[in-house]
């Protein structure tokens, strides 16, 4: 069984609860939030420049393709 709630609803039930079940609920989502930023992956400064020069070194190379071949490659994955 699937219950649903407004959030209208959701927000005069958090209304109705004591202070320290307020302060609790607050507590937590405050916690998830941070945990959630937490789990954000960020890639660093050098991290992107180690990108481009790979990237630049592989041109440089010869070992690219055209760009019709990767946009034919992504054309083809956004269909799957």
């Amino acid at each position: 069984m699937k219950a649903t709630i407004s959030l209208d609803s959701l927000w005069q039930t958090i209304q109705s609860l004591s202070l320290n079940n307020q302060k609790w609920l607050a507590g937590k989502l405050q916690e998830n939030i941070r945990e959630q930023e937490e789990e954000t992956e960020y890639i660093s400064k050098e991290e992107i420049l180690a990108g481009i020069d790979a990237g630049l070194k592989d041109m440089k190379a010869g070992r690219t393709r055209p760009i019709e071949e990767l946009l034919k490659e992504l054309e083809y994955e956004v269909q799957d």
